[in-house]
């Protein structure tokens, strides 16, 4: 039981864009379409399941002293390998995403999670919760990037959508930065509507 609330916590309850706010510097930058969204989301995502492992595993054996210079190498690996892995399989995303993936290092989503939860729990807690919150954190850079582009450019993953861009006219400002606060402003009230709704 305590899985599945783990896992689904991360998809709803305290989603890290919507709930918790957390990794906005991504989060307003590259969300200007939604494979960038979806891209930045796998990413994150990856470094932040396989820190969330290794420092459960390894938490016992972590000094207190230096646990957070210790996650920071533990996850500084891991977005190592992301990003060499989308510069020779996706260099056209991974030109995109540029400085923001090894900026991962420091996204206080994978930081917060290895010292509030991985470092506290059991693996397959933190597996979960890092799926939970990896998932969470994808689903919301990606419907933030394809409302984005769907209104600012008239497409969706960079395909035409049949019909839309002759009655509508794409809206400049939204794929900007103004466009990311206004956005991410609305849905952030929404989902507390939703939430004070419940």
């Amino acid at each position: 039981m305590s899985h599945g609330r783990d896992f689904v916590n991360g998809l709803w309850n305290e989603n890290p864009v919507f709930r918790l706010v957390l990794g906005m510097c991504p989060t307003l930058a590259v969300t200007n379409a939604g494979i960038n969204g979806l891209a930045m989301g796998l990413a994150t995502s990856f470094v932040l399941i396989f820190s969330e492992i290794i420092i459960s595993l390894a938490k016992k054996i972590i000094p207190s002293k230096v646990r957070i210079p210790s996650y920071i190498i533990v996850i500084a690996t891991f977005v190592t390998i992301a990003d060499y892995v989308l510069k020779a399989f996706f260099p056209d995303i991974a030109e995109v995403l540029g400085l923001f993936i090894p900026l991962i290092v420091v996204n206080c989503l994978i930081l917060g999670r290895s010292e509030a939860f991985a470092s506290k729990q059991p693996v397959s807690n933190s597996i979960m919760d890092a799926f939970g919150m990896g998932l969470g954190f994808t689903w919301a850079l990606t419907f933030l990037g394809i409302i984005r582009e769907v209104i600012g450019m008239g497409t969706f993953f960079g395909l035409s959508i049949p019909f839309f861009t002759t009655w509508w006219k794409p809206w400049t400002i939204m794929v900007l930065p103004a466009g990311a606060f206004l956005t991410l402003g609305i849905l952030l009230a929404l989902m507390n509507h939703l939430t004070r709704e419940k």
